[in-house]
This record gives structure tokens, C-alpha cells and sequence, in this order.
């Protein structure tokens, strides 16, 4: 007797109890629910692609499954466990050869056990320290998700596309009721209802921010970083696509920068400045021009915009208060290094409570703080393989269809890598770090095919010569 039959009137059996007992609207959602688990298991791409979309868009919504966690840890988990299930059915699953950059950081996450046993047993404080360990694992598993979801170009494009999408979304929410309010608590009241939690904490937190735009991101300097990230990427397929592609960079591009401003992230700002420097020195076209118009702009916004006036007035102010308690956190440092030399673990994060010391506004200091001297060096590891791996041959770039995810996702890699020398939040932030992965990901692959691409035009000039 086929198993569709007896399967198909249970699920109808138990589905018409449920309406009986339950609310409609619970039922319709479960039901709503239980088509997208089904829908990742039998295809995770399109987990991995929602999980583009989410990620940018609310990347803080969280849910309920055993324990809290956010909707977008939820699908890198659920597309996982449907990756597994694969593998455990599939009469055949081709071999991965991992990078040198994949197993740089595959020592990473084996290292990570130590600090994280090490801050169990010496970090006296509340908090969850397996579940925040198990969270960051799985946040930097993207970086092993491209090779095997996004191993061809449709798709690579298909994930632009979702992460472009989110990008947008988020823009089209924040800038409206930030003009509109003038304030970063204004946006409180919408993400509640898209699922976001300690919502009083929220507030309390972004009161300190009132002249800055609120976003999904929560943080104004996470959402500046976010930006940085995503903005080059989002340049080059304006530059380099056609069509509807195209009409979404454009607007992302541009959004994003205004968004940028309106965050008032000093460090990230800076680090995009830098980025579009070294993209003007490999002679990237357009973005000499770009650079000039937003040297004016900037000069206009400086002009008739108070609250970035104050905020890159304070950059050159002795009185600035950020960067006063930069300077302290720098100072003081050196007592968490003697403190804790295997790093605090995954427990609580800087700085630990009770103990008097101050946290670090620094990516690879985090990293030491976290993990300890070695996980610092590890990190760094990746990040250099990572640089070197992913390099294309010439000085000069030539900016068309074929390269624009490579330039787009290596512009962006590095804008988050120099916001590391003001913010920490590509160290350890959930789901953003998801994202840099990511990105990471997609740059390191998209480079190994235009490698191969191009040893293979060298290859075939060589025999017609």
C-alpha cells in the first residue's frame, strides 16, 4: 500500500483536530509553518536565500524553539539539519575539497571548545554559555554553505538578489520614520511586531542615540557597519547589471549611503571612505567620481545636517564621549588580558560583571578577549588566507558582469575588517557575522572560478599559438 495514503489522511486528521481545539489563525500559521520547514528540507537553497532576505531585513526577529533565538540562526540550522538529511538519503554526495581558508577556520571553531570549557569554569556570571557557543558556530558556518549551495552562478546571483532585497526592505522602513520622528526610538514600536523581544531594553538603549536613525539592526553603529558592508556591493551591480538587477542596486546604493549618514557610524564611514580609495586605486570606473560628489555632498550634509556635524566634529574634539571611553577600554585592556589569558569563553560577553573591567571596541581584541591570544592569531589566519586566497592577478580591475559579486563582496569583506579598528561587532555579533561569512564565502568562490576561468583562457591561447 503506497505510504502517501495512510501519511496524508493522518496529517488531515490531526490538522482537523486542531481547528477544532485551536484558534484558525494559530492553525493557518502552523500550517504556514510546518509548508516552509517542508520546503527547506526538500530544497535548503531556498532556506539559505530566505535567510539572505531575513538577515538584512530583520535580522533580530526571534523565535521560539526550545530555546530563543533569532528567525535567521533558526533557518542556518534548519538549512543544516535538511543538508544532513540529504546526505543521509542521497545514494551519492560529491567530496568537498576545502580551502586553505575553509580549514584555517575550521581551527578556529576547533580552538573555541577550549576557551568556551575555560570561561565555564572561571567566568562567575549568569548566562547560557553552550547555547551562545553552539550560536556562534553556526553563525560562521556560512562560509561552508557557498560550496555547497551556491556552486554555480544562478544561484550566487539568486543569493545577490535576497541580499540586496533585505537591504532594501530595511531602508524603505528605517529612513521614512527616522524623517519623519527625527529619532532613533521611533522605529521601536514597528519591530515589535515583526517579532523582536526586550523591547524595554531596546529603548532604554537607543535612548542614548536620539539624533541618530533606529534600525532593524537595533544598534546605530551595527547598522552602519551592515551598511558598509552591503553598499559596495550593491555599487558594482548598479554599475555592472542591466534591467531590474540593476534598478535595485541603484536604489540600494543610494539608500544605503543616506542610511550610512543618518546612522552616524564614524567607523564605518571611515572604513567605506578607505575601501572606495583602494577601488579608485585599482582604476574601479566611476568610483573617482563617486568620491569627489560625496566630498560636496558630505560638505552640504555638514552644512545643513546638526547631527552629523557633531558626530565627525568629534573625531578631532578632545571632549567627544565615545571616543574618550575608546581610550579607557584601550587603557584598561591589559588587566582582562592577565585576568582571563584563555579569554572569558562564551558565557557572558565583555565586560564580565563583577570584576571591574571594561570592554574593547576592537574587532581582533574582542577576538582575545573572547578567546584568548591564540584565537586572535587564528582568526587572523583566516582573514589573511582569506585576502590571499581570493586575490585575481593585475593591478587594475575591470569592472563587468563576470566580476562585479567578486569586487562587490571583496569591497565589502574589507570595509568590515577596517571597521574592526572602531567597533567589535564583526567579532561576535549574532547574525551579522553571519552575513560577513558570507560574504566572505562568496568572494573566496567567486574568485577560485575566475582563476580557473582565466588559466583556462591562457591555456587555450597557449595551444592556438
Amino acid at each position: 500500500m503506497p505510504l502517501a495514503m495512510p501519511v496524508g489522511v493522518l496529517i488531515a486528521l490531526l490538522f482537523g483536530v486542531l481547528v477544532w481545539v485551536l484558534p484558525a489563525l494559530k492553525v493557518t500559521a502552523a500550517l504556514i509553518g510546518i509548508a516552509a520547514v517542508v520546503t527547506i528540507i526538500r530544497r535548503p537553497l531556498r532556506g539559505l536565500l530566505l535567510f539572505g532576505v531575513l538577515a538584512t531585513f530583520v535580522p533580530y526577529a526571534t523565535v521560539q524553539i526550545g530555546v530563543r533565538t533569532t528567525v535567521s540562526e533558526a533557518l542556518l540550522m534548519l538549512v543544516w539539519a535538511s543538508l544532513l538529511a540529504h546526505r543521509l538519503f542521497a545514494l551519492y554526495n560529491p567530496p568537498l575539497n576545502l580551502l586553505r581558508t575553509e580549514r584555517w577556520l575550521i581551527a578556529l571553531m576547533l580552538f573555541s571548545a577550549l576557551p568556551f570549557v575555560v570561561g565555564q569554569l572561571t567566568v562567575n556570571a549568569e548566562g547560557n554559555g553552550p547555547i551562545n557557543w553552539v550560536r556562534w558556530l553556526f553563525n560562521l558556518s556560512p562560509l561552508f554553505l557557498v560550496p555547497r549551495l551556491l556552486n554555480d552562478e544562478k544561484s550566487r546571483e539568486q543569493m545577490t538578489i535576497a541580499l540586496l532585497l533585505g537591504t532594501l526592505l530595511l531602508l524603505l522602513l528605517s529612513i521614512p520614520v527616522y524623517l519623519k520622528n527625527g529619532n532613533s526610538t521611533a522605529i521601536i514600536s514597528i519591530i515589535g511586531g515583526l517579532g523582536y523581544s526586550n523591547l524595554d531594553s531596546l529603548n532604554e538603549g537607543l535612548s542614548g542615540f536620539s539624533t541618530r536613525m533606529g534600525t532593524p539592526w537595533t544598534h546605530p553603529n551595527i547598522a552602519g557597519g551592515a551598511m558598509a558592508m552591503l553598499l559596495p556591493l550593491a555599487f558594482c551591480i548598479a554599475v555592472a547589471r542591466q534591467g531590474a538587477v540593476r534598478t535595485l542596486g541603484v536604489a540600494v546604493a543610494v539608500l544605503a549611503a543616506a542610511g550610512l549618514l543618518f546612522t552616524g557610524s564614524r567607523g564605518a564611514l571611515i572604513s567605506l571612505l578607505a575601501v572606495m580609495c583602494w577601488m579608485a586605486r585599482k582604476r574601479v570606473p566611476y568610483v573617482g567620481r563617486m568620491l569627489m560628489a560625496g566630498v560636496f555632498l558630505g560638505a552640504l550634509l555638514m552644512m545643513f545636517y546638526p547631527p552629523l556635524q557633531e558626530r565627525l566634529l568629534g573625531l578631532f574634539s578632545s571632549h567627544d564621549a565615545s571616543t574618550a571611553v575608546r581610550f579607557d577600554e584601550y587603557s584598561h585592556f591589559p588587566d582582562a588580558m592577565k585576568m582571563f589569558p584563555l579569554g572569558i569563553g562564551f558565557k557572558v560577553d565583555p565586560p564580565v560583571p563583577g570584576t571591574g573591567l571594561w570592554g574593547i571596541s576592537n574587532l581582533w581584541l574582542n577576538y582575545i578577549y573572547k578567546l584568548g591570544v591564540p584565537g586572535m592569531v587564528l582568526f587572523i589566519g583566516v582573514t589573511v588566507s582569506w585576502w590571499k586566497e581570493a586575490r585575481l592577478a593585475g593591478n587594475a580591475v575591470t569592472l563587468t558582469p563576470d566580476t562585479a559579486l567578486w569586487l562587490g563582496t571583496r569591497g565589502g569583506v574589507m570595509a568590515a575588517l577596517l571597521s574592526g579598528f572602531f567597533d567589535h561587532y564583526f567579532s561576535f555579533t549574532t547574525v551579522l557575522i553571519a552575513l560577513f561569512w558570507l560574504l566572505l564565502g562568496l568572494n573566496l568562490h567567486e574568485a577560485r572560478r575566475l582563476q580557473k576561468k582565466a588559466q583556462c583562457a591562457l591555456s587555450d591561447s597557449g595551444e592556438r599559438s
